[in-house]
């Protein structure tokens, strides 16, 4: 017997949303300054480079995520690192419902102040 609380369909997410949805959760990690462009992608019909985020999804609804960050040079980047990974990973759970894969964290920079009050 079918589930009365189960609407028969299907849910997709478009592939922008995810990104985008990647890209915010790692930009609300404190210590993350900035996403820095992914090297070498080019998305060739707009002529920009593609920010911070690039996923791999695999048939078993499991994502595979490549995160390139700037960090900033006052916070300690193994921790920070560590913190990017936990929170797209809880974002694929939680929000998505998707298994996370290997989350790779590259920091392309380190973002130095000129002074305090920045």
């Amino acid at each position: 017997m079918a589930d009365p609380n189960v609407t028969p369909g299907k849910t997709t997410i478009a592939p922008d949303v995810l990104l985008a949805i990647m890209r915010l959760e790692a930009l609300k990690v404190p210590g993350v300054h900035a996403l820095a462009p992914v090297p070498g992608a080019v998305n060739r019909f707009l002529r920009r480079q593609e920010q911070g985020v690039r996923l791999q999804i695999h048939e078993d609804d499991v994502v595979d995520v490549d995160v390139y960050v700037i960090l900033d040079g006052r916070q300690n980047i193994r921790q920070v690192s560590r913190d990017v990974q936990r929170a797209l990973a809880q974002a694929l759970e939680r929000m998505l419902g998707m298994t996370p894969g290997r989350i790779n964290v590259h920091i392309e920079d380190i973002y130095f102040p000129e002074s305090e009050a920045e």
